[in-house]
């Protein structure tokens, strides 16, 4: 478990993704959760960087885990995942800053994801809110920003939900550059494949 964890926080690092001591991903054990530690380096993670803890119940390795914990335990509880990556997509968070909902223009995008929801809660740091809305907007998608923060992936596993995170950040630089140059795309898609108007 230790490689996996170690291979997706190097990958999110080098891709741009989180900042040394940012961003959290954690795996579902049964009744069980595997969390990194609160202020490590994804891009740089030892063993003694994953703490184990309840998915229902605190003990003694819930002081020590991310301070997302709540909202990682909210996610599991009401959604099938089986693993969960945060991280700070820096096209995606510029975006999130206005737009409700993001959708993807590219063809990848546009298949994988169809359109992303951007929530938006008070305190943007492990509370309650953020549990309550994330993990309701997860029951449907695999992918959600929170609005000037970061994006939250789902899948069965750590490399399913860096799938979805490095899928989302190219969809969205897309998006940004078409954005930034003024240009209005051509409709491309048959009417099956486009999830979205432009």
């Amino acid at each position: 478990m230790y490689a996996q964890f170690g291979q997706i926080g190097r990958d999110c690092f080098l891709a741009g993704l989180v900042s040394s001591h940012a961003g959290n991903m954690s795996v579902r054990t049964g009744d069980r959760l595997v969390i990194t530690r609160r202020g490590s380096m994804l891009g740089n993670l030892s063993q003694g960087d994953l703490v184990e803890t309840g998915l229902f119940k605190d003990d003694a390795g819930t002081a020590l885990a991310s301070s997302e914990l709540l909202v990682h335990r909210a996610i599991y509880q009401a959604t099938s995942a089986q693993a969960i990556l945060h991280t700070h997509p820096p096209h995606g968070v510029v975006l999130s800053l206005e737009l409700d909902e993001i959708v993807p223009i590219d063809t990848e995008g546009s298949y994988a994801l169809h359109r992303v929801p951007v929530v938006a809660a008070k305190k943007t740091v492990g509370s309650q809110e953020m549990a309550e809305l994330l993990s309701e907007a997860l029951r449907s998608h695999k992918v959600c920003m929170l609005r000037g923060h970061g994006l939250f992936a789902t899948g069965n596993a750590l490399e399913e939900s860096y799938r979805w995170t490095s899928s989302f950040e190219a969809s969205a630089r897309i998006v940004y550059l078409v954005r930034l140059a003024g240009i209005k795309p051509v409709e491309y898609r048959s009417k099956g494949e486009q999830h979205g108007t432009w």
